[in-house]
This record gives structure tokens, C-alpha cells and sequence, in this order.
């Protein structure tokens, strides 16, 4: 498998799985957990995100492994396309790559935020909206994260209640542990706390309307910009039961964790090895490994190393995968269906 002088590849060309450079975000609230768990050296302060796959303007992933190693994932996409994601998801995506993974590292509060929904991103902001999950993957003691409504409020009541300081009171706050999971749909008000190392996945979208920041100041004595009127027609101002999704462990096969439109999820906790068929699913698969290491061998005979703190992107061309743990290992599983 060759690139061309013009960096693109031939039609003839077999895909395999591929592995692609972080992109590290430094931010704010960032701490020093992500490089840590992702064993890279020398270790980084204030990285608050790290981008395992991402077709983002500006902020498009590259792969690192294998012959097509240089090339963007949209170039390959522009070139692959139904061959890589599957044709109905080609049939509805194009030329974006339809989903955002990440590992996220609050060692300070997030900002309490809101996403659109597709209606509203895409009259606003020619984009697509923003639904998403969360699986925490280590929490410190005493970590929570805001998800949803504790108590009804209106609009205006939403716009005074962040004016005057108290908007974090009306909102539903969970203490977190590890395996916990928070699907978030657009429209949901939501925040990360300190001490909260999430895994999240989540349409390709980077429009978010931030509500409230603590009245932060960044080292200039700056404030980062609220976005409370655009939000104010996002937000689901409805009470749920729960905001927290609820499943059975268990060990050696698939749980599924959250199916939406955008997104399913499957959680992998594995010592033994399995197999995977994807024939009838249509769509690339997506793994993130939460801990331990895998080999992951495909019916092409192509075979890819998965440590811990690293994504893979299996092509949809795959029918079936072997996984085969090095040791007890915990992997999340993401496709379209």
C-alpha cells in the first residue's frame, strides 16, 4: 500500500486498522493524568484533552502506523469512503468523519455547558450538533460531574439564576466512580469536576455554548466568554428520573453501555480471547483502550498492538476481528449502527 506523490492513495490499495497522533489540547483546567495514561514521555502539564480521532476543522487526526502512516483522515476518507465507514454512513455523513473521541483530564471544574442539537448547529453554525457520553475512567475521591436538572426552572429563571451565581444549584450532581456512564444528549446542561478522567465520544462537532466558568480568569485576568442568551432556546429544561445510565458488568462479551442515532457503544472487559463479527453492522468500528493491552488481528490478516490510552479505527471492509488480551483488559467499542 503506496502513497502517491500528491499524497493520496490508490483505489487498489487494502485497508487495515490504524492507529493516529494524539492531539493535545492544552487547557485551563487541564492537569497531567492524559500523557501519564498514554505513556508519553516526557510527561505534559495541562493538557486538559487528547484527541484520539478527530475529522474537526483544523484539528484533523493523523495516521501513525503502517504504510499509509502521514496521510489525514480525511484525505483517506475523500479517497476510501463507504470502504471506510460503511455506505450508509457514507450515504449520510460524506466526507466528515460523523464522530469526536477523547480522553478528557479535569484537574479543575469544567465549565457548565450545553450543545445544540443538528437543527439548530446547522442554522447557526453550518455544523453538525453535538450529542455525547461519557464513560469515567478513574475518579478521584470525592469526584462528581453535573448532568441535567435537579429542579424545574424556566428560562428566564435559567438566565437569572447564572447572573446571580446559583445556577449550579439547580442542576443534578453525581458523585463518580470508575465504569460510571452519562449519555448526553444535545440539549442536556452538562459539566466535568475535578478529579474526573472521562472517556468521551461524541458527534463531529465543536460547538458548545458555555453557560457559567466560576468567574475564572485566565493569567491575563481575562474571563472566558459565556454564551447564556445562545443557550437559552438549546437547553431540555425537562426533569428526568436520572441522568445516569445504569448496566449489568459483566466479563468476556459485549455490554452494550448507549445506542443512539449517532453512536453505539459497547464496554469490553476481556482475559480471555474474543471474536467480533461485523458483517451485518455496515460502519467502521472504533476502539479505545481504558486499561491493559490487546493484538487485534482482522480477516485480512492484518494485526495492530493496542495499549492502554490508545484508539484504534478498524475499517468497515472488516468482518470479523480477533481480540486477544496480553492481560486482563477493559476496552469501549464504537460504531454506527
Amino acid at each position: 500500500m503506496t502513497k502517491n506523490n500528491n499524497n493520496t492513495i490508490s483505489q487498489n490499495d487494502f485497508l487495515y486498522p490504524l492507529k493516529f497522533e494524539p492531539i493535545l489540547k492544552s487547557i485551563i483546567w487541564g492537569g497531567s493524568a492524559i500523557t501519564k495514561f498514554k505513556n508519553i514521555k516526557p510527561s505534559l502539564d495541562g493538557i486538559g484533552e487528547s484527541w484520539e480521532i478527530s475529522d474537526v476543522k483544523n484539528n484533523v487526526s493523523i495516521i501513525s502506523n503502517g504504510e499509509l502512516a502521514g496521510l489525514s483522515l480525511n484525505e483517506l476518507l475523500s479517497n476510501k469512503k463507504e470502504q471506510l465507514v460503511g455506505k450508509k454512513v457514507y450515504d449520510k455523513f460524506g466526507d466528515t468523519f460523523p464522530l469526536l473521541i477523547k480522553f478528557i483530564d479535569a484537574n479543575d471544574d469544567l465549565s457548565i455547558q450545553v450543545h445544540p442539537d443538528d437543527k439548530i448547529a446547522g442554522e447557526r453554525h453550518n455544523s453538525f450538533g453535538k450529542t455525547e457520553m461519557w464513560y469515567v475512567v478513574k475518579a478521584a475521591p470525592g469526584a462528581f460531574l453535573y448532568s441535567g436538572f435537579e429542579k424545574s426552572i424556566s428560562p428566564d429563571e435559567y438566565v437569572d439564576s447564572v447572573e446571580d451565581g446559583s445556577f449550579t444549584g439547580t442542576l443534578k450532581k453525581y458523585n463518580v466512580e470508575e465504569g460510571d456512564v452519562f449519555f448526553l444528549p444535545a440539549g442536556r446542561v452538562h459539566a466535568i469536576g475535578a478529579g474526573c478522567f472521562i472517556a468521551e465520544i461524541q458527534q463531529t462537532s465543536d460547538i458548545t455554548y458555555r453557560i457559567y466558568d466560576y468567574d475564572r480568569r485566565d493569567a491575563n485576568g481575562n474571563t472566558r466568554e459565556l454564551h447564556t442568551e445562545l443557550a437559552k432556546d438549546v437547553i431540555d429544561f425537562k426533569i428526568y428520573d436520572t441522568y445516569k445510565t445504569e448496566y449489568t458488568k459483566e466479563v468476556n462479551q459485549p455490554v452494550k453501555l448507549v445506542s443512539c442515532p449517532y453512536f453505539t457503544t459497547n464496554l469490553l472487559d476481556i482475559d480471555i480471547q474474543i471474536s467480533r463479527n461485523f458483517k451485518e453492522i455496515d460502519s467502521f468500528i472504533i476502539y479505545m483502550c481504558l486499561s491493559g493491552h490487546c493484538t487485534l488481528k482482522d480477516n485480512n490478516g492484518n494485526s495492530v498492538f493496542i495499549d492502554q490510552g490508545e484508539s484504534v479505527l478498524i475499517p468497515a471492509t472488516t468482518d470479523n476481528l480477533l481480540i486477544i488480551p496480553s492481560e486482563s483488559s477493559k476496552l469501549l467499542e464504537i460504531y454506527i449502527e
